[in-house]
Parts: structure tokens; C-alpha cells; sequence
């Protein structure tokens, strides 16, 4: 009984700070020198596809505006700096690199299906010293969960409703996030029933 007890006083302490959270939300929004430049971007993004060509123009008008806002807002990946390079994401790195130039090399005189299986491994080297890097790594689980509802509302104003789905695919590319980590946002779209 008393760790339930202890549990659910936690939970409580969690729920409160998502209130804060709701309650704060974006309020940077409000003032200079995001207001004049989200007031007049806000409907010209509603018309457009996420992370279209159009999109990521638009978003080049509203930099020094996202800049602040990022800065002033630990929801956003962009909030926290790149993770330096690690001994590991080098390795990897080196390792991708080889193996892209073997299967180079192979071309012509190899099963293609070996060389297509190398070259997946190189991208998933690749891939993986992109995400320890990640600056999503420097988020907590409450940044996680406010990020994924802050996906859900932007996509539920853009052109045709949107598609957190989508968003989330595009993200993943854009933020580096690992494949656990989109599989949670992926997990917890579903159980939300969007």
C-alpha cells in the first residue's frame, strides 16, 4: 500500500508540472520578437504541406523569430545543442565510410545483394552516429511528451488537417531521433487514438 500510495503522490507531481507546462506553453509567442512575425507567418504556414519545399521557405522568413523561440522553449529539439562527437559516432562513422567504399569496389564482381546489404549497414552506421549527437538527446521525458502534442496541434492547422503520422516520419529524419525513441511517439499516437 505504500508504495502505491508513493506512486500516485509521484504521478501527481508529474501531472502538476504538465499543467505548468500547458499553462506556459509557447508564451514566447506573445512578445517581441516572436509576435509580429508569428502574427504574419501563422496563416501563410496554415496553407501549406509539412516539410515541403514551400514549408522550409517559409520557415527561412520566420528564422530569427524560431531562433528566440527555440532558445526560450526546451520543448523544441533545437532547444539544446548538437551532442559533441564521441569516440564512438567517429568509429561509426570511419566504419560507414569503408564499408561505402568496398562495396564501391565490389560493384561489378559481387552479388548486388551484398552490396546493397553494405551499403544499408554503412546508412545504418551512419545513422546511429547521428542520433548519439542528437540534440533531442538533451530533452527530458516531460520535453518529449510536450513536443509530440506541440507535432499533433501544429499538424491539426496545416493544409488538409495534417497527419501526425506523417509529422512523426519527418521528424524522425529531421531531429535524428533513434529508432526507440520514434517508436515510443509512434506507440504513444496510437494508444491517443490519432
Amino acid at each position: 500500500m505504500a508504495h502505491i500510495k508513493r506512486v500516485k503522490e509521484l504521478l501527481d507531481i508529474c501531472q502538476i508540472g504538465l499543467q505548468h507546462r500547458g499553462n506556459d506553453h509557447d508564451r514566447s509567442k506573445l512578445r517581441e520578437p516572436e509576435k509580429s512575425t508569428f502574427d504574419t507567418c501563422t496563416l501563410k504556414l496554415k496553407a501549406m504541406a509539412y516539410g515541403s519545399d514551400e514549408y522550409k521557405a517559409a520557415l527561412a522568413e520566420l528564422k530569427p523569430a524560431l531562433d528566440h523561440h527555440y532558445a526560450e522553449n526546451s520543448h523544441h529539439p533545437e532547444h539544446y545543442p548538437k551532442r559533441p562527437e564521441t569516440a564512438t559516432s567517429n568509429m561509426l562513422r570511419v566504419a560507414a565510410a569503408e564499408m561505402e567504399s568496398t562495396a564501391k569496389e565490389a560493384i561489378g564482381s559481387a552479388d548486388q545483394g551484398e552490396i546493397n546489404a553494405l551499403l544499408d549497414f554503412a546508412k545504418f552506421n551512419r545513422d546511429t552516429a547521428d542520433q548519439l549527437e542528437a540534440s533531442v538527446n538533451g530533452m527530458d521525458l516531460f520535453d518529449v511528451l510536450e513536443m509530440l502534442m506541440d507535432w499533433k496541434a501544429a499538424t491539426e492547422r496545416m493544409k488538409n488537417g495534417g497527419d501526425i503520422r506523417r509529422s512523426l516520419e519527418i521528424n524522425t529524419d529531421r531531429f535524428k531521433l533513434s529508432p526507440q525513441l520514434a517508436e515510443i511517439l509512434a506507440n504513444t499516437i496510437r494508444s491517443m487514438g490519432w
